[in-house]
């Protein structure tokens, strides 16, 4: 039997996902009622300009004064899509202390701060969810939460910002520049006038953390995760890649160590053999990769952004939630009980690709290659290319400790023969 009485819900913003999760609340309110089992009404919505039309909401909702809606004490569920650290922080502990569940997209305050919001959730007895927060439309925060909670997760590798894919895409594709490519992404829309976030590692950096701490049932901050953006990458990168049957992505990818005790995040950009599912990813499009003890290899893929596709998550999340409140009960909160420390980059172990710009002379290799055993870093192949008394030497090593390459690469720079390092890439997904 259904409730007559509608759940309440606030919601705080209305930009390009805010405003759709209002019209999807209006136009499918049929649908969402039977499903909840309760009708759900929108309460009031915050915003910073209130003189803005926007179409389809009553102008009796709008309200500058978010702290005040939280408070009200009718309203039964949150939904936050502000972003930011403050006051969203604030605004969402408020809700918690007031008696309403929270549906949040938040990615960098979840990221930065996410074990204050678990831990307000679990003191009031309510509910944080936050499908949206990591890859737009694509189920992964609930299957990583439930359906694989009685599974061993080992790794989680994954394309999780749909503007730096589109760039190394484009790069891949056409032989573009970073900077063409970039120019592309912007005039289209997928990239912000801003684009650092994106393109310096940043978004996917927080995402890698959200995934991590789920994914290993531990607390993994941003600070944790090791990251590198893509401004670096060349066109004689893209084609170096291409040479060795590969691609440039610029992967989140977290580990669990070997030996169990510890965990591993990181964000750069990778070459990925093309056999490789993520190779296929294209555009603006996400896909995560998780490998399990007992479910083996999965893949998530979809779009990762824009208004609908997080609105699409905003209104699952907040479907569980009102279901919950119905049957007065929880979902899972924080799950951190291995409390596994996270690993320094320089403990990583994979593979590299090394272009060095060197003399063209004889006894150049065996110098670079006797600089490599003495750190401890095995040669894969090599390529060499010579005229005019420079040359490019491009080494793949076999998988070694970050740290050692590191060492490798700062003794390659003191050779008299060494013009410079070119590039640095690291090579995954094998």
């Amino acid at each position: 039997m259904m409730r007559t009485r509608p759940l309440k819900v606030a919601l705080l913003g209305c930009g390009v996902v805010g405003s759709e999760v209002a019209r999807i609340m209006t136009t499918h309110a049929a649908d969402l009622a039977a499903r909840i089992g309760a009708p759900v009404e929108l309460a009031g919505v915050a915003v910073r300009r209130p003189s803005k039309v926007r179409e389809g909401i009553d102008p009796d909702l709008i309200t500058t004064d978010a702290t005040a809606l939280v408070k009200r004490g009718d309203i039964d569920v949150v939904i936050e899509v502000i972003g930011g650290i403050e006051p969203a922080r604030s605004l969402i502990t408020a809700a918690f202390e007031h008696g309403a569940s929270v549906v949040s997209a938040n990615k960098a305050l979840l990221a930065e701060d996410g074990a204050t919001l678990y831990a307000a959730a679990e003191e009031h007895g309510k509910d944080l969810y936050f499908e949206a927060a990591v890859a737009g439309a694509i189920p992964l925060i609930r299957p990583l939460r439930e359906s694989l909670a009685g599974d061993k997760v080992n790794r989680v590798l994954g394309i999780v910002n749909g503007t730096t894919n589109f760039i190394l895409d484009k790069m891949d594709s056409s032989g573009a520049g970073y900077s063409e490519a970039l120019d592309e992404a912007t005039a289209l829309g997928y990239a912000e006038a801003d684009p650092t976030a994106d393109v310096e590692g940043f978004d996917a950096a927080a995402k890698a953390a959200i995934l991590a701490g789920i994914a290993f049932h531990t607390r993994v901050r941003l600070d944790d995760v090791y990251r590198e953006g893509l401004t670096e990458v060349t066109a004689a990168d893209i084609a170096s890649a291409r040479r060795m049957g590969c691609t440039v992505k610029l992967l989140a990818i977290c580990e669990r160590a070997a030996d169990g005790k510890s965990v591993t995040a990181r964000v750069h950009p990778a070459m990925i053999p093309l056999s490789h599912p993520l190779a296929s990813v294209r555009e603006a499009y996400n896909a995560v990769f998780v490998e399990a003890e007992a479910a083996g290899q999965l893949m998530f893929y979809g779009p990762g952004a824009g208004g609908s596709p997080t609105a699409s998550a905003v209104l699952g999340d907040l479907v569980a939630v009102c279901r919950n409140k119905l049957a007065e009960a929880t979902g899972p909160g924080e799950s951190a009980y291995t409390q596994l420390p996270v690993s320094p980059m320089g403990d990583v172990v994979t593979r590299y690709h090394i272009s060095l710009d060197v003399a063209d002379k004889p006894g150049v290799l065996a110098q670079v290659a006797t600089v490599f055993a003495e750190h401890g870093v095995s040669i894969d192949t090599v390529r060499q290319q010579g005229k005019d008394g420079e040359a490019s030497l491009v080494v793949v090593t076999h998988r070694a400790p970050d740290a050692a390459l590191s060492g490798t690469v700062e003794a390659l720079r003191k050779l008299d023969t060494v013009r410079g390092v070119a590039s640095i890439m690291r090579v995954e997904g094998e």
